[in-house]
């Protein structure tokens, strides 16, 4: 347990942020399933929604920058190849 205010105060925000980051992260991860078992119809839809999802994620720190472009680029490699 924290002993001073200072210490405190940011095991409370850590807590915040962990929530926070937890919400984002299932979501996320939701997202890019949604593209993986997507029919052919519907993929391209659910591609624009993930890969939204992946920028901002990585925007906030979330992810770092790499490794969304790296899934964004196994997503859209999965969608085009799809027959």
């Amino acid at each position: 347990m924290p002993n001073t205010r200072s210490a405190k105060k940011r095991m409370r925000q850590a807590i915040r942020r962990n929530a926070r980051n937890r919400v984002a992260r299932s979501t996320l991860r939701t997202a890019i399933k949604r593209v993986r078992n997507a029919a052919p119809d519907t993929a391209e839809a659910a591609y624009r929604t993930a890969e939204r999802l992946l920028d901002r994620a990585a925007h906030k720190g979330l992810l770092h920058k790499n490794a969304a472009a790296r899934s964004k680029r196994r997503l859209r490699r999965i969608i085009t190849t799809s027959p």
